[in-house]
């Protein structure tokens, strides 16, 4: 490496700290956002939905969002930059909280699902934070710069559920209508807090580049494996703490019990971000995928376990962990087989793929918890876990096409 390569390097870094602290914040208060989401989300849509098996269909609503956001979220990143194209995905943060207060003050289910909707599209966009703050860092900074945005959920899985145990009845008669309008102003809070942050806007194709079809991202034998490895955590991870607060309800378990469930959840989450980003730079992603995975079904095993409280969390704490790994894993993954150039179509189509396999889980959660019981739910991690884990051996078997 030259002298000029190495000063770029350093520089981009400094920008990269710069930004990933910013980010941090950011995360952490969309993250409050997504958690109170996830919290109250199948409480409210049990309340509120014309049939019980429809408890879960908010969350999953919200899954859609972030599946339908991806793409759009990735090219207003191209056009106008990062820092506007998540300045505008705040708004509709803001307009979750409007339309949940409104949902549940009117009792409507159709006006709550288009809150968990806006909530799916700002989470979309918060979730490629990660990516943003590794576009001005070098190759050995960028899995740190992934993990140190993803600390901010740590605050997130704190404020997220205190935010719903202080605010739940703040405005009587009604729950959770007072979460709701907390919701809206943490989320502009967030728009403030974006404002400063300094990413280039994506460098065009160098001059004669002809940009590759999408179609030639799925014929790196490397990025299929982080999608596979990427799409069944995040799915599972999802599937199971959707039927979670329902599960801890229908087991005679407070409200608060559920949201401290969940707290603990998103603690771990993004607790082991802060070294994260070093494992996968001394032991290799695919290593802290194979982790993740083999935490993923630890969790589904105690749940299966028990039913009291502290096998609900325990299981919730394994799961968190899994998710960490294997997802931070697969995201370092991604991010090496793309150009500098189609770095955010690369992250867009990955988030579509992963976000699309979401959906499906999420969907069938709840007819899977209120039909079948809260053991089933982790009776299905299993399969999933060893298909992904096939997956990651053929892919380590098979020699990677280089970006």
């Amino acid at each position: 490496m030259t002298a000029m390569t190495s000063d770029a390097a350093a520089i981009g870094d400094r920008l990269a700290r710069r930004n990933a602290v910013i980010l941090a914040v950011a995360t952490a208060l969309a993250g409050a956002n997504t958690t109170v989401m996830f919290a109250t989300g199948a409480i409210v849509g049990a309340q509120l939905a014309p049939v019980r098996s429809l408890a879960t269909l908010p969350i999953s609503i919200f899954v859609v969002g972030l599946a339908a956001a991806s793409l759009p979220v990735g090219m207003l990143v191209r056009r106008y930059g990062r820092r506007t194209a998540y300045q505008l995905a705040t708004f509709a943060g803001m307009l979750t909280g409007l339309f949940g207060y409104l949902g549940v003050t009117l009792a409507s289910f159709p006006v709550f699902c288009l809150a968990t909707f806006c909530a799916g599209f700002y989470a979309s966009a918060a979730q490629s934070y990660r990516f943003a703050a590794a576009d001005t860092a070098s190759d050995g900074f960028r899995p740190k710069a992934i993990s140190w945005v993803m600390t901010g959920g740590v605050i997130a899985g704190v404020v997220g559920p205190q935010l719903v145990v202080w605010t739940k009845d703040a405005l009587p008669p009604v729950l959770f209508a007072g979460t709701y309008i907390g919701q809206a102003v943490v989320a502009l809070l967030a728009g403030v807090i974006l404002s400063f942050i300094d990413i280039p806007k994506p460098k065009p194709a160098p001059a004669g580049t002809v940009s590759r079809p999408t179609i030639e991202f799925f014929k790196n034998p490397a990025f299929v494996t982080a999608v596979i490895c990427g799409a069944a955590t995040y799915m599972l991870m999802n599937f199971v703490m959707t039927a979670a607060p329902l599960a801890m309800i229908g087991c005679n378990h407070t409200i608060d019990d559920a949201a401290y469930g969940i707290q603990w959840h998103v603690i771990a989450m993004y607790a082991p971000s802060f070294f994260t980003g070093s494992l996968i730079a001394r032991y290799g992603a695919p290593r802290v995928v194979a982790v993740g995975l083999v935490l993923t079904a630890l969790s589904a095993v105690v749940a299966l376990l028990g039913l009291t409280v502290p096998h609900f969390y325990a299981a919730l704490v394994l799961l968190g962990l899994g998710w960490n790994f294997g997802y931070i894993g697969a995201s370092a993954m991604v991010a090496a087989t793309a150009r500098p150039e189609e770095r955010t179509r690369v992250q867009s189509v990955n988030d579509f793929c992963v976000f699309g396999v979401m959906a499906i889980g999420s969907f069938s959660s709840g007819k899977i918890v209120t039909t079948y019981g809260w053991d089933m739910v982790n009776w299905v991690v299993f399969p999933i876990v060893a298909l992904a884990a096939v997956a990651l051996v053929m892919g380590a078997r098979r020699q990677p096409v280089p970006a």
